[in-house]
């Protein structure tokens, strides 16, 4: 029978369809219309049963530190509750008990669920911090997406008020691209860090000079793994890196995204490319609902050449404290023509025309790490802002007071517009409306509805 790649599967165009090689079961009380789904078991063709445990009455009412009680060390637990994580989400509920039994899992979950806390309590679970070795690796696809990951890493390796002095801390090294690679190296030679956030770049660099191996790992997360597997620049080093870490024993592997396409598919290509043990289990939380429900969904049709002066009256009309704009990325041919970016040329007509308080910022792929890190850090420093971006900013990037996306460009795939939509209501068990407004010609309304089919959300017409 033929497997097909990981690669080509994430590039298979609906989340939902079924399989012949898979089955899907959902629990005979799921088909109660009033019944919601929180998760999909899975039951794969080599036996293997992808499965999540159906939780009772009385572990759904569990505060995070029973559930991680006898796992997760004292100190992190404490600093977690310090930080105000006392309640857990849905992914958490459902996917710590398995990864504490020591099985792999694909954690597939909305975005703002609360999958980076999952597996970084894994991780502090499973680390020991007085062994000098690299311990725990996780690999995401931007920059921007691991100084996010690694600041909550730290933060939860911070040692907690009123405690032991001598006690050793994890320590947690950021390896990603645009950083200082000399001095990591050094760091890396002189006292391994327990746990590394890395781009792949970076970290094939760091593996092929061999300045650190492996060997001692404990657990691998991939992070927003079908952004990884559809890029053409990480895909090669990303198959290279999970073959490497498959014949590692005593190992633990994650994968973690909000889109996984075809997923009973990516499942059985896990086991039989070995990325996974057999037992892997999926974790699909709101399979029903992938899009949260906190998002009003809305577009305004215009003439193409109307789009920037549409979008001024809508910012005038919502008056947004925060909110992200996003753009297309300029096309090579535009960049041959000398063209400004659309980006550009957007953030100029704001800067002129937008009376609004809200402090205009930048953030696009093409500027240097430095600019983009200073976006960023104006963004989280507090008070309004508008960030015109292009998708760099849709993957992971977590800004919880944003109130309002604008698709300047309607996304490519509905994968990207799930991803989009997902930079705001972001506020955990926040009942806040947020909205997400798609700025269309007549012509692209049936691709919006597509879209709309595809993850299940109702999209309203706005006349302005």
């Amino acid at each position: 029978m033929a497997v097909l790649s990981a690669s080509l599967l994430l590039l298979l165009p609906h989340p939902f369809s079924s399989a012949k090689r898979c089955r899907s079961y959902i629990p005979s009380h799921s088909r109660n219309p009033n019944y919601r789904p929180i998760s999909s078991i899975v039951a794969c063709e080599n036996r293997a049963l992808c499965s999540m445990p159906i939780l009772s009455q009385s572990q759904e009412t569990l505060t995070l530190r029973e559930i991680c009680q006898g796992h997760v060390p004292e100190p992190v637990l404490k600093r977690a509750e310090e930080v105000g994580y006392v309640i857990p989400t849905d992914v958490q509920r459902q996917a710590l008990p398995t990864l504490f039994s020591g099985r792999d899992c694909v954690l597939h979950a909305q975005t703002g669920s609360g999958k980076t806390l999952t597996y970084l309590l894994l991780i502090y679970s499973v680390v020991k911090t007085q062994r000098s070795a690299v311990q725990a690796l996780i690999v995401v696809p931007t920059r921007e997406l691991g100084m996010q990951v690694t600041k909550v890493a730290r933060m939860l390796a911070a040692r907690p008020m009123e405690s032991e002095l001598d006690q050793k801390l994890c320590t947690v090294m950021a390896l990603l691209d645009g950083g200082m690679l000399r001095r990591h190296k050094s760091w890396l030679k002189a006292e391994p860090p327990t746990v590394v956030v890395a781009t792949i770049g970076s970290l094939c660099q760091m593996l092929e000079k061999q300045i650190f191996t492996l060997d001692s790992m404990r657990v691998l997360v991939i992070d927003e793994v079908d952004f990884m597997f559809n890029s053409s620049k990480q895909v090669s080093s990303l198959r290279k890196l999970l073959t490497s870490y498959s014949t590692i024993s005593n190992r633990q592997t994650v994968f973690a995204s909000a889109s996984i396409p075809q997923h009973r598919h990516f499942l059985h290509d896990c086991i039989q490319q070995k990325w996974t043990k057999s037992d892997v289990v999926h974790v699909h939380v709101n399979a029903i609902e992938p899009m949260p429900t906190c998002i009003v969904h809305r577009f305004v049709l215009c003439a193409k050449n109307r789009r920037q002066q549409t979008l001024l009256s809508l910012l005038q009309s919502d008056a947004p404290d925060s909110g992200i704009i996003f753009v297309g990325e300029q096309s090579e041919k535009s960049k041959k023509a000398g063209n400004a970016p659309q980006t550009t040329l957007l953030i100029n007509f704001l800067k002129a025309s937008y009376g609004g308080d809200s402090e205009i910022l930048l953030l696009e792929e093409d500027m240097n790490f430095n600019s983009r890190a200073a976006s960023l850090s104006e963004v989280r420093q507090g008070g309004g802002f508008l960030l015109v971006s292009t998708d760099i900013a849709a993957r992971g990037v977590d800004l919880p007071e944003t109130t309002h996306i604008y698709n300047f460009d309607l996304p490519r795939t509905a994968i990207d517009y799930l991803h989009r939509a997902g930079r705001t209501g972001r506020k955990p068990f926040s009942i806040e409306k947020c909205t997400v407004t798609s700025i269309i010609t007549p012509q692209e309304r049936f691709v919006l509805q597509r879209y709309e089919n595809e993850l299940m959300f109702n999209c309203e017409e706005l006349i302005i």
